[in-house]
């Protein structure tokens, strides 16, 4: 068998395992509570209705900021200084995009606790 077919079989099937045994063990704990008679309220402990999407929307344009900001940094690094440009761009994007995640952590923190 050709090895370039098993990696996108051996990724399927490990997306599929991980899904499967995300969903089974939570059907099992649910079943598992019910049988003791617990209320069915506690699945909805910690759910907001229709935040998950700002969430998500937030974070995203905040990392995609910081990564955008990492490469014009990294650029004007690269121009006017005589560092590497093999290591500045990297650097540089991996430190402004996880200060953007960061700065969208604090916001979504911060937008959430005004709801």
């Amino acid at each position: 068998m050709d090895a370039e077919i098993l990696i996108p079989i051996s990724l399927f099937a490990a997306i599929f395992g991980m899904v499967y045994l995300y969903f089974s063990t939570r059907n099992k704990e649910r079943l598992a509570l019910i049988e003791k008679g617990a209320d069915a309220s506690i699945f909805n402990i910690g759910k907001r209705s229709g935040s998950s999407w700002k969430v998500i929307v937030l974070n995203l344009a905040f990392l995609l900021m910081g990564i955008g900001l990492g490469v014009f940094i990294a650029h004007i690094l690269e121009t006017y200084t005589s560092l590497n440009d093999g290591t500045v761009y990297p650097a540089m994007i991996f430190l402004m995009a996880g200060l953007g995640l960061y700065v969208g952590y604090t916001q979504t923190k911060k937008a959430l606790d005004s709801e």
